[in-house]
């Protein structure tokens, strides 16, 4: 059971889930945003993005057994703890469970359509891992754009289908703050994507892969790095500046946790060459990440 969790990245599914619990329960209700979804149909949505989130990480390790057993041999699952066959049947389960549950709920607010939500995702992260990880860009890209769709996912489901003429105005200033908090996740995942390709450079050569570290090298993808985080950081910087600079406390949690940890980040990818190095640096981004989308449950104190 335990190599199963491993497999599926229960932590990083516990994180999806938080932050959409937060969005729900930290933004819509505290600012009193008309919502579709009770307790229960959210729950499902929550269920439905994680079984999804859990079957692209399976297909993920299904994959990359070549080039994980020479990055990280210790958290290889597949054709060691798990067989392949077992990995494949679990693909598809968490899949049909994902998909169908996406379906049942798009027909039960009456917007069947947005079941395609459900349909690209799983078909993306499918892509990813057969076709697109040998192409440079591309997968990390779409795996970004599929972390950044989360936010966005939330609003579709629980927040667009309750829209009408009186409150147009509040639903749309909400979405616009989930689109931000999309932007910024996909912008921060991107760079932790390719990061971990340097990372990984040595397995994913062994695999055939054509990673940007491959194609460019580990100096030049570094000098990458620094540029593309510039980006997020002029995000950040941008709303401190327009929005959260009466407020204190805001601006603190963002220099201390958000800019503080990407300016560490721009300093050190520079000349970083170890393996050791990009693990640090990847584990800043993810905190980055985190503390980003946590910060959804604070607006509250900082609008309101």
């Amino acid at each position: 059971m335990l190599s199963y969790l491993k497999l599926i990245r229960a932590g990083n599914l516990i994180f999806i889930a938080l932050t959409m619990f937060l969005i729900k329960y930290g933004l819509f209700e505290p600012f009193g945003v008309a919502i579709t979804l009770n307790l229960f149909g959210f729950s499902l949505l929550v269920l439905a993005v994680v079984t999804v989130a859990a079957a692209g990480y399976v297909i993920n390790d299904i994959y990359d057994v070549s080039a994980d057993l020479k990055n990280k041999p210790e958290k290889t699952f597949i054709n060691n703890k798990i067989s392949e066959k077992a990995g494949y049947r679990l693909f598809f389960i968490l899949n049909i469970i994902g998909v169908g549950l996406g379906f049942y709920l798009s027909n039960l607010i009456g917007r069947p359509g947005f079941s395609a939500f459900f349909i690209f995702g799983s078909a993306i992260l499918y892509l990813y891992n057969s076709q697109f990880q040998q192409t440079i860009l591309v997968g990390n890209i779409l795996v970004s754009l599929i972390v950044g769709l989360i936010p966005i996912g939330v609003g579709l489901y629980d927040l667009l289908p309750a829209i009408t003429p009186q409150n147009q105005q509040t639903q749309s200033t909400i979405f616009s703050i989930l689109i931000d908090y999309s932007i910024f996740a996909f912008l921060v995942n991107l760079l932790r994507e390719i990061v971990k390709d340097q990372q990984d450079i040595d397995g994913d050569y062994n695999a055939g892969y054509k990673t940007l570290p491959i194609v460019f090298g580990k100096s030049r993808t570094n000098k990458i790095l620094f540029l593309a985080c510039l980006l997020p950081l002029g995000f950040l910087i941008y709303y401190i500046y327009h929005y959260l600079f009466e407020n204190i406390a805001a601006v603190i949690y963002t220099l201390l946790l958000l800019v503080a940890p990407l300016l560490f980040f721009l300093i050190n990818i520079w000349t970083a060459e170890k393996i050791a190095e990009y693990g640090r640096l990847s584990m800043i981004l993810k905190a980055v990440l985190f503390f980003g989308l946590v910060s959804i449950g604070l607006l509250q104190f900082i609008l309101l």
